[in-house]
């Protein structure tokens, strides 16, 4: 049996694609009510987190921070050792790196195996099982993680020891929020200069730039549709993780905090549950400011 905690924007549709594919799955959330879709498909619900490691052998967890990790863990008591040991898990979440490489250590040392495995991708992507996850660890525990997290993902890429993996997400989470910001920034100029945003977007859509995460921020933008794929809350979340792993390395990343400062805008406008498309937001209120 495999568990799953954490069924929050991406978790949801995760867990769904594993029991697509017949997974035989035990899922856990702290809100019981999203583990109600997953139960009409057939999950089994955990009461507990305590519950879902004693029916299972391997647990993916993907939750929003250190602390949603470590109550699931129990890592704060003498839970933590009975849940992990002889057990595999999988954290699909995005975390620091220096987190991720304190729980291998202890899992480890608690008679567990530990992989990381944090994916680039947003709601769509999960929901298609398009992700694309970064795998660190022991090279027999990726080894057995691989078929377990395949059904949600379209590429797996073994990049070494943990924490590889989550230094790589860091690196791809600044290039994905910089060119973003950048989008809302060109978007904000072919406003203001009276082009058509439909025939903007198809260009930038069309050339040497082009991408789905083009596409579908400049729809989102020229649509102002910001239901959530990726929320500012989420992003920025990333984003703060990014620039703490640039100071760690005595990096740059000046694109990075300019994004930073405009996330935080629009969160502090109530905005935190809007998609990361509504960065352009930040470029309205900037120019209505004068």
């Amino acid at each position: 049996m495999l568990g799953f905690a954490g069924l929050g924007l991406m978790g949801q549709p995760m867990a769904a694609n594993l029991l697509r594919e017949g997974v035989p799955l035990c899922v856990f959330n702290r809100s019981p009510a999203a583990c109600d879709k997953l139960a009409a498909m057939g999950a089994e619900i955990a009461a507990s987190p305590a519950a879902l490691f004693a029916r299972c052998d391997a647990v993916i967890l993907m939750l929003a921070d250190d602390a949603a990790a470590d109550a699931v863990l129990g890592r704060a008591d003498c839970d933590f050792a009975s849940r992990v040991a002889g057990r595999l898990v999988i954290n699909m979440g995005t975390h620091s790196p220096a987190y991720s490489k304190g729980l291998e250590h202890d899992i480890v040392a608690a008679g567990g195996r530990f992989v990381e495995a944090p994916v680039s991708g947003s709601r769509g992507p999960a929901e298609a099982g398009e992700l694309v996850a970064m795998l660190a660890g022991d090279a027999e525990a990726v080894a057995a993680a691989r078929p377990l997290i395949a059904p949600m993902c379209r590429e797996m890429i073994h990049v070494g020891a943990v924490p590889q993996a989550m230094a790589l997400k860091l690196a791809v989470n600044l290039y994905l929020i910089a060119s973003v910001t950048a989008l809302a920034e060109a978007t904000q100029l072919a406003t203001a200069a009276g082009l058509g945003l439909a025939q903007f977007a198809e260009v930038i859509v069309k050339g040497p730039l082009g991408s789905s995460v083009a596409a579908a921020k400049l729809d989102k933008m020229v649509r102002r549709d910001f239901a959530p794929q990726a929320a500012i809350a989420d992003v920025l979340k990333n984003a703060r993780l990014v620039a703490a792993a640039a100071d760690a390395a005595a990096s740059e990343a000046p694109l990075l905090r300019e994004s930073l400062v405009r996330l935080e805008s629009v969160e502090a406008r109530g905005g935190a549950a809007l998609d990361m498309a509504a960065i352009l937001l930040s470029y309205e209120a900037e120019n209505e400011a004068g």
